[in-house]
This record gives structure tokens, sequence and C-alpha cells, in this order.
């Protein structure tokens, strides 16, 4: 039965809600690569008019995902190359917005104190920052090492600073003057299997805290003046979302035909009306391992010859 329903920050997931030939999503694409030695999955979905952006309920842009099932696993040769062909996605998708970027400025989202939420201070503390480099040692050494100059930010949550991170973020950016940002954050999915195997990237920005219904000041090029790129991937599934697979797949199994099961599954949520989220067993591995993969293909793309 069909995915559908359930908060998700996946545009993949999004599209997934809808038949191929639907006349909605006539300014949706969507391309598809496959790596079968690795088993990584490459989907790039693109809106690009505002009936599409309406249909998916998302800005007109690109949504990259990278996945691989095997991370769950720990794979480390697996990981090591789900981060190099993250980098090459990101470069492509930098080489979208502008120019050659002489600064970039990476925000890690979200709570240190709350593992589903950490990954965006967890990658923040592996990445290989230059900014401080380039400045102390000139720039004969950044073309030596072929150097992008970037700096970095753990910009906490209101209840551990009393600021937004849209207000922390925007003071930075007004005093720095970054020619881009790059945001990591944790996304919720509907599928407990893209739990800390898909990551996504995308050229529209970010609302943190929006998968949950937590929605904070988006960072965006209208609220920063800058392109932003969101990095994210999911660490938390909406219980609502189990519970429908599970009984979907249990009244299936009855022999119930699909379209009364899908009405017996909308009653169902609709009469539900707490929002419960969940993450795997599981989550502290997963976190920091997804962690560690973002911020090595960041490094790969901005300080790959100091590695």
């Amino acid at each position: 039965m069909k995915q559908t329903g359930g908060r998700t920050d996946l545009a993949v997931e999004l599209r997934e809600d809808f038949p191929e030939d639907d006349e909605r999503l006539k300014g949706v694409t969507v391309k598809e690569e496959y790596h079968r030695h690795h088993r990584v999955r490459i989907s790039t979905v693109r809106i690009t008019d505002a009936s599409g952006a309406r249909a998916m309920g998302r800005p007109v842009g690109t949504y990259i995902t990278v996945e691989a099932k095997g991370l769950q696993e720990g794979e480390e040769r697996l990981r090591r190359f789900v981060a190099e062909t993250l980098a090459e996605q990101l470069l492509r998708l930098m080489e979208t917005i502008g120019d050659e970027k002489k600064e970039i400025l990476v925000v890690g989202l979200g709570n240190r104190e709350a593992t589903p939420d950490a990954l965006g201070p967890v990658a923040v503390d592996s990445l290989v920052v230059t900014r401080h480099l380039i400045l102390q040692l000139g720039e004969e050494f950044r073309e030596k090492y072929h150097l992008t100059s970037f700096c970095a930010l753990a910009a906490g949550v209101l209840a551990q600073t009393g600021m937004e991170s849209g207000e922390v973020v925007k003071s930075v950016v007004g005093e720095m003057h970054p020619d881009v940002v790059i945001a990591i954050d944790a996304l919720a999915a509907r599928s407990t299997e893209r739990l800390g195997t898909t990551i996504q990237i995308t050229d529209t920005g970010i609302y943190p805290g929006a998968g949950i219904g937590n929605n904070r000041q988006a960072l965006n090029k209208e609220t920063l003046g800058i392109p932003v790129i969101a990095v994210g991937v999911p660490t938390v599934v909406d219980a609502a979302t189990i519970l429908r697979e599970r009984m979907g797949e249990y009244l299936k199994k009855k022999g119930v035909p699909e379209a009364e099961c899908e009405e017996i599954l909308r009653e169902a949520q609709q009469d539900d009306g707490q929002v419960l989220f969940v993450t795997p067993k599981g989550i502290d591995e997963l976190v920091h391992r997804a962690g560690e993969t973002v911020a090595e293909a960041i490094n790969l793309c901005f300080c790959r010859e100091l590695l």
C-alpha cells in the first residue's frame, strides 16, 4: 500500500503521494541515479513553477536526496562513498546558484542536548574550518591547498540561548557578509527505513522544526539576503505514520480492499489529535554517523587537501 499522509521534510516522500501522470505535477520533475555496487540511490526533485510548489507544499527549487540503506549497518566504506557522493552533489548545487563562492558560513541547527535534534551541532564538531587559517597564513596558503574559506556556528535553540536560531544566524551574516550559508538540521520522515540513511540537500533554505510542527524563523535568501543550502538527515518519524503503515499491512493481509483501507486509515488519523514522534533504538550512533558523514562531505568540498 502506498504510504501517504504524515509529516515529512523529504521532497522525495512528498512526490510519492502522487501518481506519475498527475496533472498537478507538470511543474515537478524527478531524476534518479542508482549505484548498484554500493546500493546508493540519488534522486533529484525539481519544482519549477508555482503550480508544482502548491501541489508539493514546498518552494520552487532543487531537492536532492542520497539514500543508502546500508548506512544503518555501519559500513565505513559505504559511509565514505556516501560522503564523496554528497560532496559531489553539494558542489553541483552550489554551481547552480551563482559564481564561485569566496566565503561560506556553515550553521549547525538544533539542540545538542536532545539526541534526535543534535545532528547540526554534531556535524559542526567534525568540520575542518579554514577561515582563520587563510586570514593568518594568507592567499598563498589558500591557493597552495585549494581551500575555500569557511567557518562554522552551532546556533543553539531558543530554550538554551533565549534567541531564535534565525536571529543568531542573521546577526552573524550581517557581521561577516558570507556569500552563502549551509544550514544543517535534523529532519522528519515518513518511513523508518529512511532514518539515518537518507540525506537531503536543497537550495531553498530551511524552516527549523517544520517537520515536527515547531516552525521557527526561516533561513533562506529572503530572510538572509544570500543563498541558503539546507542539508538534513531524518532522525524521527511521526508515530501516527508508523501506526498507519502497520495497520495498512494488517488490513491488506485480511483482504480488505485498498480503497476501504484508505478510508479506515484516514478516519483513524483524523480522530487522533495527538502528535508524537519516535526515534530508533540506536539514535545516538545514528546521529553521530550521520553528522560525521555530512561534515566529511563539506570538508571534501572546501578543504580536501587538508584531510
